[in-house]
């Protein structure tokens, strides 16, 4: 079984900063893409960002703004978030393409976490 456990969330004022981060544990037998979506209420999920071995990807958004790393020996993926904004308010999911030791790639989600920016 494998799971995606995320910490960091919060309330913070517009300009503040937060750092989201998200480990993987259970059996995993190859690790590859890692990233967030974020969903506002009333709105779709959005892809926030994602980070494979060699690149990393950001909605025009979070460009400028946001920062996508990983610990490839911890399996953990981290969001550092800067410069926040009130219309960054949302659950922020993340989520990654694992293949088990017993099966093909799948893609396990986070069970999200609260990112509350005031103005």
């Amino acid at each position: 079984q494998v799971q995606l456990v995320e910490s960091g969330g919060g309330l913070v004022q517009a300009g503040g900063s937060l750092r989201l981060s998200c480990a993987a544990s259970g059996s995993i037998y190859t690790l590859n893409v890692m990233g967030w979506y974020r969903q506002a209420p009333g709105e779709q999920r959005e892809l926030v960002a994602h980070i494979t071995s060699g690149s990393t990807n950001y909605a025009d958004s979070v460009k400028g703004r946001f920062t996508i790393s990983r610990n490839n020996a911890k399996n953990t993926v981290y969001l550092q978030m800067n410069s926040l904004k009130p219309e960054d308010t949302a659950v922020y999911y993340c989520y990654s393409h694992i293949a088990s030791a017993s099966g093909p790639v799948r893609i396990y989600w986070g069970q999200g976490t609260q990112v509350t920016v005031s103005s």
